[in-house]
């Protein structure tokens, strides 16, 4: 048996069993890459797929230990790679960070330049996508960090740590007549009609839970996955907008919107960082996680790396 074969196998899972575009991945031919699982197959004594005719319908019951056993020895061979990477070069590499816009617009520019500062070899390599796009980044060894506010805890390959809190920021033009309540209720915002953020983004289900358990249904005239988006048409006067808070900060606020927390009606959420569970973490990893979070330490890091990173809360 070899790395190939093991590659071809996880590939193949990967790709929904198709060995076409399994190939296609790898840069080979789908017959090698049939050929060489079938030999695994005939090696191990075990059939790892079920197969109608030629074609591959399903992963069996043994198949799905072999499977795991592969994903150790992979991840453990991407480690070596980067062992050998970070003590033949310490201080240069690449960092690729996989995150929602909202944390790549409003929350990593300062962290991200501040690690060029300390590491001027270092590149950055941004990816954004969903909560569960960030996921599979992550479990696909495509970054080595990510970061979001839905999903990432629920999946048990990845090790996550709280960074920080932020609550939701009712956003509004200007004079808004809104603006002059002393207290907002849900069944205010019910009367308006909001713009926020699409259901798999930014706190979004937080917000549907908080009108649901009112047995409120909210008005919502527009989704975005863009704060700027959001800010933009209620600028325009299509709604009043439902934002992180992050996007209304001092440097981000805008003269003719007022903005109104919202952690009392909606509660407040928790941004995570995900590790893929047994990477191995360059020096540079650990020290642009400090810099996102003084509660994410080297040390706390790599103790939740070992087996203990399910019970950290803020």
């Amino acid at each position: 048996m070899n790395l190939h074969q093991f590659r071809f196998v996880q590939e193949a899972v990967r790709r929904n069993l198709n060995l076409t575009e399994a190939a296609k991945a790898l840069h080979t031919s789908q017959p090698g890459v049939s050929k060489s699982i079938i030999e695994l197959e005939e090696e191990l004594g075990i059939q790892i797929f079920a197969r109608h005719g030629k074609r591959i319908r399903r992963v069996t019951e043994p198949g799905q230990h072999v499977l795991k056993s592969i994903d150790i020895i992979l991840r453990e061979v991407n480690n070596l790679r980067r062992i050998g990477d970070q003590f033949s070069a310490q201080d240069s590499g690449t960092l690729s960070i996989a995150t929602t816009h909202t944390q790549a617009r409003y929350v990593l520019p300062v962290p991200v330049a501040k690690l060029r500062q300390n590491y001027p070899k270092v590149a950055i390599s941004l990816h954004q996508g969903s909560p569960d796009q960030v996921a599979q980044m992550l479990l696909t060894d495509v970054a080595d960090i990510g970061m979001a506010t839905e999903s990432l805890s629920q999946y048990e390959d990845l090790i996550t740590l709280p960074c920080y809190e932020w609550q939701h920021m009712l956003v509004l033009p200007t004079g808004h007549p809104m603006l002059d309540k002393e207290r907002l209720g849900l069944a205010d915002l019910a009367s308006l009609p909001l713009i926020t953020y699409h259901p798999s983004f930014t706190g979004r289900t937080r917000i549907d839970t908080a009108f649901a358990a009112r047995d409120l249904t909210p008005n919502i005239v527009l989704e975005a996955i863009d704060s700027d988006v959001i800010k933009t048409y209620v600028k325009l006067g299509m709604g009043a907008g439902i934002v992180a808070e992050m996007a209304v900060q001092n440097d981000n606020r805008d003269p003719d919107l007022a903005a109104r927390p919202l952690g009392h009606l909606l509660g407040m959420n928790v941004a995570r960082m995900a590790f893929k569970r047994g990477a191995y973490l360059r020096n540079y990893v650990l020290k642009f996680a400090e810099l996102l979070s003084d509660r994410l330490s080297k040390d706390l890091i790599l103790k939740a790396m070992e087996g203990h990173g399910d019970s950290y809360q803020l």
